[in-house]
This record gives structure tokens, C-alpha cells and sequence, in this order.
């Protein structure tokens, strides 16, 4: 269960936070790549400033033999060379969609992820995204206390 300074929506409404945990089951077993899902919910994270999911899916990157060094760089992805063209693919997806109202999912951009990824993928990441988006404003919102 979850520690909070302000309020816990698990207690208070376990039924806004059922469909969230249902997504997070799905999104485990959907086909992504663990790697990538981890990568994602990093950078999804540090664009949005949550530290108790900072902490949480780099220890969980780690667990999953992730390295130190793609993981301190994550911010700085299109600096360096050893993320993928399907992970840069991603994390430019997942910053276009965590800014959506400063950004518009250009015609190229699309273009890029459809080549890249399946139908299915690409939904799949964008419901990823949308998903950590989510935890990291409840996080965030209610002052998540670290385990």
C-alpha cells in the first residue's frame, strides 16, 4: 500500500485506481519490450519532476540488467549513441505525448513511429505512456512517501 503526506486514493477511491492497475497488468504483458517499457517510464518521470517514480523504475531498470550508464544519460538521449533507433523513436513519442498540449504529433513523426512499430506498439506505448503520466501526477499530487 502506499505512503502519502496528503491523501491516499487507494483508500479514498479504489475504484479511479483499479483501472490504472489493470493498465499496469496489461502494459507487463502486452509484448513491449521490459526494456523499453522501464526506459520509458524513466524519462516519462523526469520530464515530469516525480521522484518516488524516479527512484521506483530505476531500481527496477537496474533489477531488469539495465546499465547504470543508459540510465544516468536517459535525459540526454539524443546526445549519445547506444539507445536504439526504436528506443530514440520512443522517447521522442513519449515527450511529444507528455507535452501534448505544447506539441502536435507532426505527420513525420508519425510516419517515423509506423515505420518502426506495429499498430499494436504504438498503441500500446501511447497507453504506457498515458499511464505513468498518470501515476506521476497522482505522485506527485499527493506527495507519494518512499518505500
Amino acid at each position: 500500500m502506499i505512503k502519502t503526506e496528503r491523501i491516499n486514493p487507494y483508500l479514498i477511491a479504489p475504484g479511479a485506481m483499479l483501472p490504472l492497475q489493470e493498465l499496469n497488468i496489461y502494459i507487463k504483458q502486452c509484448g513491449l519490450p521490459t526494456g523499453l517499457v522501464e526506459l520509458i517510464k524513466i524519462r516519462v518521470s523526469q520530464l515530469n519532476g516525480c521522484a518516488y517514480c524516479l527512484q521506483l523504475h530505476t531500481k527496477e531498470a537496474r533489477e531488469q540488467g539495465e546499465s547504470e550508464q543508459r540510465i544516468y544519460l536517459l535525459s540526454a538521449w539524443r546526445e549519445v549513441s547506444f539507445y536504439t533507433e526504436h528506443e530514440q523513436a520512443a522517447l521522442e513519442w513519449a515527450e511529444v505525448l507528455t507535452f501534448i498540449s505544447e506539441n502536435n504529433v507532426t505527420d513525420q513523426l508519425f510516419k517515423r513511429m509506423r515505420q518502426l512499430f506495429q499498430e499494436k506498439e504504438l498503441a500500446d506505448l501511447s497507453a504506457l505512456i498515458g499511464l505513468i503520466n498518470s501515476w506521476n501526477r497522482f505522485a506527485i499530487s499527493f506527495k507519494y512517501l518512499y518505500p
